[in-house]
């Protein structure tokens, strides 16, 4: 039953779930929607990685990220109700989640991990059981997962972005006035 979902779907479930790195989250589903041909990129995908960067500013006490990501993310599950559901989520959960935790924003409430409302069973074991048996909560302690953002190792993308600026000025150089 779970190989009907994406891989980089079922990593994401994890992290979401069990890690509870929603950073990773964000990071695992926007390359693998970015893998598809623009024209064919589902906003569901979308949708779901700004839940996990909602969840993460909300952690770091950004409430006014957390809402303009979550207030995004609430629109296109709305809109996009059926891919929810085919992605083994109950879609009608998930939008009452949605709108109890931007509720709870607004007045305030402290962050609290929150769950995916996985409707198939076979999904839900398949990502819990790669990890832990449950799903856990955040780690408020650990500083690494609440501020991966700013902590994480960038040195692979500077120096990507240096050849990219060098391999610009060449081509400048290269070409007549």
């Amino acid at each position: 039953m779970t190989s009907l979902y994406p891989q980089s779907y079922l990593d994401y479930l994890v992290q979401f779930h069990v890690e509870r790195d929603y950073f990773e989250c964000h990071e695992i589903l926007e390359e693998y929607w970015k893998s598809a041909p623009p024209h064919e990129r589902k906003p569901v995908w979308v949708g779901l990685i700004q839940i996990a960067v909602g969840l993460y500013h909300q952690r770091r006490g950004n409430l006014s990220g957390a809402i303009k990501m979550l207030t995004s993310a609430l629109a296109l599950v709305n809109e996009h109700q059926s891919d929810i559901r085919q992605l083994g989520l109950d879609s009608t959960a998930l939008n009452t989640l949605l709108v109890q935790r931007l509720e709870e924003m607004k007045q305030g409430k402290a962050y609290h991990s929150l769950s995916l409302p996985v409707a198939d069973s076979a999904l839900q074991q398949a990502c819990l059981n790669k990890n832990s048996a449950k799903d856990n909560v955040s780690n408020m302690e650990d500083v690494y997962l609440l501020n991966k953002h700013t902590l994480r190792d960038r040195s692979d993308v500077y120096a990507e972005r240096n050849r990219q600026l060098q391999i610009r000025q060449e081509r400048r150089k290269s070409q007549p006035d």
